[in-house]
């Protein structure tokens, strides 16, 4: 039976505010629950199934045997948490401490201005673990990467990325290497040779790159258009650009 308390505290964690005022996030979902538990994370509880438990019980105990422990059915499990299709497992963590940022040699980070929308910080913080990116800065306005619904989206890439809400301009401002932005008109990224390290700028769904951070962009690149869609989505143009920036370091060399 889970209590009235753990109910609360459980449902309070969809949002914003209780997350920043205990200092705890939600994962959902058996898989994301799973990679949690293999991570350095200091899990505070998790609702299973008897299922879950029975699967992965020793694990549990061998790693975080001091974790609180609740069965639930599934329909518990649904109830407790943002995604009515979650019937497996759920767990409340503690959210990590930044480290101190720093960039290194041959690296490349992201850079979001504003993106609100949930799903798409959570598939381009998926996409970023994909293509070998582990840092992330965001704009204050980004929406919180320690949402439901931007941890589920992530895919359990969340434990490999991390992000720091700073102001970008501050950050732009003092950067040490190349800083590109992705806009609508730019330099073909097909033809672009990237640095061997760099910062990708992308800007918030319905606005792009805000005007006041053009400053800061040495170089403007767009994703060729060959059809009559009017944009990209954020997440995709992400992918898309990750991927010829790392073939471009791979080859040394523009593509063509």
């Amino acid at each position: 039976m889970i209590s009235k308390n753990k109910t609360k505290l459980i449902k309070s964690l969809h949002q914003k505010k209780y997350r920043k005022k205990t200092g705890m996030f939600l994962v959902e979902g058996a898989k994301s629950v799973l990679e949690l538990l293999q991570s350095h994370i200091n899990v505070t509880t998790v609702v299973v199934t008897e299922v879950f438990l029975k699967e992965h019980g020793n694990m549990l105990n061998r790693k975080h045997p001091e974790t609180e422990v609740l069965v639930a059915s599934e329909q518990e499990i649904s109830a407790l948490g943002v995604f009515k299709t979650n019937n497996a497992a759920l767990a409340v963590a503690e959210i990590p401490k930044s480290e101190a940022f720093s960039l290194q040699p041959q690296e490349y980070i992201l850079a979001l201005d504003d993106i609100s929308d949930p799903g798409n910080l959570g598939t381009i913080i998926r996409i970023a673990d994909w293509f070998g990116i582990h840092k992330i800065v965001c704009s204050p306005g980004t929406t919180d990467c320690f949402s439901p619904k931007v941890v589920s989206a992530s895919m359990g890439s969340f434990l490999r990325v991390q992000l720091w809400y700073i102001a970008l301009e501050h950050f732009l401002e003092n950067i040490q290497v190349p800083v590109y932005g992705a806009f609508l008109a730019g330099d073909d990224i097909h033809q672009t040779a990237f640095a061997a390290s760099g910062v990708l700028v992308l800007g918030n769904e319905s606005e792009g790159i805000r005007k006041y951070l053009e400053p800061y962009i040495e170089h403007r690149i767009s994703i060729p258009k060959y059809g009559a869609a009017e944009s990209l989505n954020v997440a995709i143009a992400t992918a898309v650009i990750c991927d010829n920036v790392m073939r471009s370091k791979k080859e040394g060399t523009p593509i063509y």
